[in-house]
């Protein structure tokens, strides 16, 4: 399901893709460089064996194109095993990179993603709901995030949601991706947008709903999402990416008017 959830999402990020899985014991991952269909061959599928799981395709933009900065990214600190997934920009990673480094962190890659997993480490925070909600108060700019822990899965999205993040319900269980297109290949039924600043902690107990304390309320979600990022069969920001794509046309005809047939965007 994870593997066709990606599939779906390929458009998101041609460079890199990634599963991490959790039978509730132990964490398992594969990552590899390129699409979807050749880092998960049927054999790498079959060797990851769990009932929970997270993916990601990336296309970067912060930290360079190699193995080392594909995702999810896992880790094994003082309180477990913990896999990150994230979609977006941290506008103030260079700030608190330099000041987890001059107190002694240690960083395995250049992408802004593991300053958040280096966050919720310190040692004052009692468990992963804390350190989760205390990193996501420091970090500022765009995230839509996916938390992976041996028996917990977590999303969560930026004060401004900027980037889309949908909850959804397959079968008994809850799933989240970036669009609803994931959800439609899977056979799972779209639920709500996670809101803006919220972060949901899933368990076998079910959903808890909580916010990160925001400076900024305005909602600034990002236009790109429904110009090119996401796919014309995907709803986001409350609306169809196609309907809208139509209403940017009809705007584009009457404030550009020209002689012609037909006019096509072509995204370069």
């Amino acid at each position: 399901l994870s593997y066709l959830g990606l599939y779906a999402l390929q458009h998101r990020g041609e460079e890199s893709a990634g599963i991490v899985i959790s039978d509730g014991k132990k964490m398992d991952s594969h990552r590899g460089m390129g699409h979807v269909q050749e880092v998960f061959s049927g054999e790498v599928l079959d060797r990851l064996k769990g009932d929970r799981a997270i993916g990601h395709v990336r296309y970067s933009t912060t930290g360079s194109s190699n193995l080392k900065n594909a995702q999810p990214i896992l880790v094994d600190y003082s309180r477990g095993e913990i896999a990150l997934g994230h979609n977006g920009n941290l506008v103030n990673a260079d700030i608190l990179r330099a000041e987890l480094e001059a107190y002694g962190s240690i960083f395995q890659t250049t992408t802004d993603s593991e300053i958040i997993i280096h966050l919720m480490a310190k040692p004052s925070l009692r468990n992963i709901q804390e350190g989760v909600m205390d990193a996501l108060s420091r970090v500022r700019g765009a995230y839509s995030l996916v938390f992976l822990t041996n028996n917990m899965l977590i999303a969560a999205r930026d004060p401004q949601g900027f980037r889309p993040l949908w909850l959804g319900k397959f079968e008994n269980s809850h799933v989240i991706a970036s669009e609803t297109c994931a959800f439609d290949i899977m056979g799972a039924e779209a639920v709500r947008e996670v809101e803006p600043g919220e972060v949901l902690f899933i368990t076998s107990q079910g959903i808890k709903s909580e916010r990160i304390p925001a400076l900024e309320t305005r909602h600034a979600h990002c236009v790109f999402e429904h110009v090119y990022f996401s796919r014309p069969d995907s709803r986001i920001f409350g609306e169809s990416v196609h309907l809208v794509r139509e209403k940017l046309g009809r705007q584009l005809a009457k404030e550009q008017p020209v002689k012609a047939d037909i006019v096509i965007p072509v995204p370069d």
